[in-house]
């Protein structure tokens, strides 16, 4: 063995160096490997379906910047847009034409959003849609769904209790208990959950936000039936019905989760791909809700680097690439690699179960779909912590836990699928 194979790995330096800065030396608690074990992979680039860390070590990647990536890394006519919209300046806090560019792309793919706002981030649109709720029925209580994640504002740091649904307790230190008071809990996938809680409470649930397919306990797809009751329970309770489509906007399809469904909410939350790969979040829905919005009504929102025109630039860039021939491409390489994990998985005799919509999947460690995060919460994550390790060693990087979503992008090929299921034979053995 050389001296240099005895010296630390540049990732493992950097990281070492980033732990004296950042909390857990990152910026976002799943980077830090905690649930998988290892140091983590610092990467120096990305180029189509591959990532390179600060090693020269290539991966392939089904990371995707957490599904921001649909065309892959590096997209060119992304890139370009990048660079034409960077040298007319970064950012003016004033309006930018780049902004109605991407305003009439997002409409025309979900027209349920007939007036919207971008914003920063995908929390900042789950917190200023929920406040449109409020402000628009005079109410203040909020449903969400154990195991959906809307961000890490306060009130939506939430969890179950017991029972079938319960006031909310605090998910996170510094979050006091009164600020979660008001929302409330349900199972997934559970209308006898919300139709409780609604009798409950009646007339005092300002709105249902959820996750329409679940992506943020790993993917966990809605019944048959789960939406369309949600529908209906909001509609005659006259609470508002909020869909959280950060992930699966433009990720089901062009019109999103709703669209898949035939369901239209009246408020919906973006982010993830409408930016292009850059941060973005998107809230929107009903005319007469939008306008109660300031400076046309008393609710209050504002950002000074919302809709900055790097980010409008890279989001038009990106939806023009999403024709229905893409999505096309996407759903059938995505239904090839699950197909083919669920066939290693039985090959190496291993309790497993991939769970897929559209072009995210889920390799849970269960012996069969979880139905909401009590479930999936079963799953046996000491096995794919060692999945994901030895899927790593074979160059193919997974989300770095057992409770997030694999992406597929446009720059992932049959060859790439082909590698990552040659991969996953040896893995799901090494698994135990």
């Amino acid at each position: 063995m050389s001296r240099q194979d005895l010296a630390p790995s540049r990732s493992a330096a950097i990281f070492a160096e980033s732990e004296g800065y950042f909390p857990g030396g990152v910026n976002s608690p799943v980077r830090a490997f905690r649930a998988v074990g290892g140091s983590p992979v610092v990467v120096r680039e990305g180029r189509g379906a591959h990532v390179t860390d600060a090693d020269g070590r290539r991966f392939l990647d089904y990371i995707g910047s957490w599904g921001a990536a649909i065309l892959g890394h590096a997209d060119p006519e992304v890139t370009e847009a990048l660079r034409e919209a960077a040298g007319r300046g970064t950012g003016f806090g004033m309006p930018t034409p780049y902004e109605l560019d991407l305003a009439r792309a997002v409409r025309a793919a979900m027209p349920s959003l007939e007036r919207l706002r971008f914003v920063s981030s995908g929390t900042e649109a789950a917190m200023s849609a929920l406040r449109v709720a409020r402000g628009a029925t005079g109410r203040d209580h909020v449903v969400k769904f154990a195991g959906c994640y809307h961000g890490h504002a306060d009130h939506l740091l939430a969890q179950a209790g017991s029972g079938l649904a319960t006031f909310g307790l605090p998910s996170s230190a510094g979050v006091p208990a009164a600020t979660v008071g008001q929302t409330l809990v349900a199972p997934y996938n559970d209308l006898d959950a919300v139709r409780a809680i609604l009798a409950a409470h009646p007339r005092r649930v300002a709105a249902v936000i959820v996750e329409p397919v679940a992506a943020n306990m790993g993917v966990v797809a809605p019944r048959p039936g789960f939406l369309e009751g949600l529908r209906e329970l909001t509609r005659a309770d006259g609470a508002l019905l909020v869909f959280d489509e950060v992930i699966t906007g433009f990720r089901m399809g062009r019109g999103g989760a709703q669209a898949r469904f035939g369901i239209a909410p009246d408020l919906t939350c973006l982010g993830k791909i409408v930016g292009g790969g850059l941060p973005v979040g998107v809230y929107g829905g009903r005319r007469d809700l939008m306008e109660r919005v300031a400076p046309l009504g008393p609710v209050y929102q504002a950002g000074t680097l919302s809709g900055n025109p790097l980010t409008m630039a890279a989001g038009a860039a990106t939806l023009r690439r999403l024709t229905d021939e893409a999505y096309a491409v996407l759903e059938a390489r995505a239904a090839r690699l699950a197909e083919g994990l669920a066939d290693a998985a039985r090959r190496a005799g291993a309790v497993a179960t991939v769970v897929r919509e559209a072009s995210m999947l889920t390799v849970f460690f269960l012996p069969m779909a979880p139905r909401d995060y009590a479930e999936a919460r079963g799953a046996d994550v000491a096995r794919y912590a060692r999945f994901f390790r030895a899927m790593l060693d074979r160059g193919v990087l997974l989300p770095p836990s057992q409770f997030e979503a694999w992406f597929v992008s446009t720059a992932h090929t049959d060859d790439h699928v082909a590698a990552t299921l040659a991969a996953a034979d040896d893995a799901f053995r090494a698994a135990g």
